[in-house]
Formats: C-alpha cells, sequence, structure tokens
C-alpha cells in the first residue's frame, strides 16, 4: 500500500503573455471560465482527491491570486443581509483554511521542473501532486482522484496521460512504454520532452497532472537545463526510469482543454456552458442561429 497523497504542487508563477493585454492586471489562473477562475477547478479536483495542504509556487505580481482565497467578510455580510444565502455559499466554498494554502516564489522563469524544486523543502519525504491549472479536465470522476485512486494499488510515479496526433508530440512531453494499457496503466521506459516531429517514442502525451516520489525533488538537484534552456520537469521523472524506479502513465477518463491557449479557453467556455442548467437553453439556441455562419 502506498503513502497517502495530501500534499500538491501549483506552479502559477508564468506570466500568461498569450493572454495580454488581460493578463497584464490579472493573473491568468483567475481568468474566468463561466463563473469560476481556472485556479478553483483545480483547487476542487484537488479536494476531491484529498490534498489537505496546497503550495503555491508564485512570482511578483500574484497577489490578486492570494486574495482569492482569503475571506471577504464585506461581501459576505452583504449578501447575508440580503438573503443571497446560495450565492454566500459559492463564496464561502472558495475560502481556504488558515494554513491550507503556502505561498513560495520564484524568482527566475527557468521551467517547471525548476518551479517543483522551488517546494522541495514543504514537501520533504512524502509523495506529493503536481497540479497545472491551464490544464482543466472535464470527468465524472476528478483525474487526480482517478490518478490517487491507481497509484494507491501500484505506488512509484505517475503522469497523467492522453493520446494526440502524431503531428503535435512536438509539443508535449512523450511517454516511451513498455507494454499496452492494462486499467489504464502503462509501464513507462523512456520520456522526452517536446521531441521533434517524427521522432516520438508514441503519441501518448504527459497532460498536466503528476504523483512523485520525493525522489523527483532529488533529481532536481542534478538536472540541466534541457529543452528551451529550462529545467524540465521530464528530465527528472525519467531519471527515476534510469534509477530502476517505477514510472507509470495513467490514461485518464475525461477530456482535457489547454486553457493556456486561447482556443482552448473558448472551447471550455462554451463545453462548460453548456454543463449548466441554467445557461444550456440559451447558449444552445446561438450557437445553432451561429452555425449556419461558420462555412
Amino acid at each position: 500500500m502506498s503513502q497517502k497523497v495530501t500534499k500538491a504542487i501549483f506552479p502559477v508563477a508564468g506570466l500568461g503573455t498569450r493572454f495580454l493585454p488581460a493578463t497584464k492586471s490579472v493573473p491568468k489562473e483567475i481568468m474566468t471560465l463561466v463563473d469560476r477562475p481556472l485556479i478553483q477547478y483545480a483547487i476542487d479536483e484537488a479536494r476531491a482527491a484529498g490534498i489537505t495542504e496546497f503550495i503555491f509556487v508564485t512570482s511578483r505580481g500574484k497577489g490578486a491570486l492570494e486574495d482569492y482565497f482569503d475571506s471577504a467578510p464585506v461581501l459576505e455580510e452583504a449578501l447575508r443581509d440580503k438573503g443571497k444565502d446560495k450565492l454566500l455559499d459559492t463564496l464561502l466554498d472558495t475560502n481556504m483554511e488558515s494554513g491550507a494554502i503556502a505561498y513560495i516564489r520564484q524568482h527566475k522563469a527557468l521551467g517547471l521542473g525548476h518551479a517543483i524544486w522551488c517546494a522541495r523543502r514543504l514537501i520533504g519525504d512524502e509523495p506529493f501532486a503536481v497540479m497545472l491549472p491551464d490544464d482543466v479536465i472535464a470527468a465524472q470522476k476528478p483525474c487526480l482522484q482517478q490518478m490517487v485512486e491507481a497509484y494507491a494499488e501500484c505506488g512509484g510515479n505517475m503522469v497523467a496521460a492522453m493520446e494526440v496526433a502524431p503531428e503535435q508530440t512536438s509539443s508535449y512531453g512523450v511517454l516511451d512504454v513498455a507494454r499496452p494499457a492494462q486499467n489504464r496503466i502503462v509501464d513507462v521506459k523512456g520520456m522526452v520532452e517536446k521531441p521533434p516531429a517524427g521522432t516520438a517514442p508514441s503519441n501518448l502525451a504527459v497532460i498536466g497532472r503528476y504523483i512523485l516520489s520525493p525522489n523527483v525533488l532529488k533529481n532536481l538537484d542534478e538536472v540541466k537545463q534541457g529543452t528551451g534552456g529550462e529545467i524540465q520537469l521530464t528530465d527528472a521523472i525519467a531519471s527515476e526510469i534510469e534509477q530502476d524506479r517505477k514510472v507509470y502513465g495513467y490514461q485518464f477518463d475525461g477530456r482535457r482543454f489547454d486553457c493556456g491557449s486561447k482556443s482552448g479557453f473558448l472551447q471550455a467556455t462554451v463545453s462548460f456552458g453548456l454543463e449548466r442548467a441554467e445557461l444550456r437553453d440559451d447558449l444552445k439556441a446561438y450557437l445553432k442561429e451561429l452555425a449556419p455562419t461558420l462555412d
């Protein structure tokens, strides 16, 4: 039986340049998907998986992100006075208990691996999850919860994975698998970060959910700058394989939206909007009206 996973790292230090000018003053992670910020989807998914300690790796200009999880006494009291109990409950769900969230600064933009390394002292000698808020996954059972349940049986290191078109593999970390999936789990014998076109060992791409051994943090002490001049988390996980430690890919059940891109963000907005009973009819009517003009 593997050790329980209770800590998660959220790397949120990026500048969000693909969403300028909005991100000039608004952290990308609190841009709203329907009526909830991206980070709220990640937090809710983590809570469903049993995460109780939330570690944010931030940078300058992320104050609004920190404020989002704080209490808002004036707003809460106004909603209470007006009898808007449903809205009040929604607001209170965004509050985090004192001490539940820790904030670590990444002073230099040296990549995802470096961001994870920055949180090493808060992880200690425990397995931990990593969640990238840009990857929003719609699933009946939250993706990280699926992974935690699988991890409890197999241990090691686990990365979320999905099939992508061969021409898209150069945009992802890609798995080299030892055997076909069994119960959605594949044994990984190698990992390549953003392989040049035509060289990928498979079309199974790593998506922004991880459950990692603390050994990965030690590997990051040794990892040199790799693809793009950054310290790649993929390289530190691949080192686990070289040291004969297990790495698994988990082919999750759900649909992933790349909300780090404008197109993916818009697709997610439409999809999540259609799932909302109070929005569905009006949105469907508009899309039907719009459809003939798209040809």
